[in-house]
């Protein structure tokens, strides 16, 4: 079906991907996306779409040095708390093929989708087929097993819980499970 081409995480949400070559995935996702949420001083959780600042910064994974590097790119003290649970709406895995990206560069998004930053967690490479095709099917990644649950509302890709953790690295193919 296809390959993986790449990995990413969001250990602070609003901020910008930590790419990597293999991350393990657990029943929440792949491991350190979305840990932190950036809040300021008077308790509110700073969004990405409502502070685009964010976006610049890039994470280490060290809640003390990235806090410091989202507090001198906005220009005010922030804090970083660790979030509980999944954000209203989101799921485990985003998945956004190689083709999907073309296709937005090109001017071809979906009705509602916003293609300039899609955040996926795995972009794929797909050249035989379209992953908005694969809800309700199952695929193996590496060692992990996805169920493709729904199309994004905003973005493009297709959402996927966890059906059997595992570990997925860059090169692995996608399969039907």
């Amino acid at each position: 079906m296809g390959t993986v081409v790449g990995i990413s995480v969001y250990p602070v949400r609003g901020c910008a991907g930590t790419p990597l070559e293999r991350a393990d995935v657990g029943p929440a996702g792949l491991a350190g996306d979305r840990a932190f949420a950036v809040v300021d001083p008077a308790g509110r959780v700073l969004r990405g779409r409502d502070v685009p600042g964010l976006a610049g910064v890039t994470p280490t994974g060290h809640p003390d040095l990235d806090a410091a590097a989202v507090t001198a790119a906005l220009g005010q003290a922030v804090r970083l708390e660790p979030l509980t649970g999944r954000p209203e709406g989101a799921a485990a895995v985003h998945l956004v093929s190689r083709q999907a990206l073309d296709r937005a560069a090109a001017g071809v998004v979906p009705a509602g989708c916003g293609a300039e930053d899609p955040r996926a967690n795995l972009v794929l490479d797909l050249p035989a087929d379209d992953e908005r095709s694969w809800v309700g099917r199952r695929l193996r990644l590496g060692s992990a097993v996805l169920q493709v649950t729904r199309l994004p509302k905003h973005c493009l890709g297709v959402y996927a819980e966890v059906a059997e953790p595992g570990t997925v690295a860059v090169g692995d193919e996608v399969v039907p499970a």
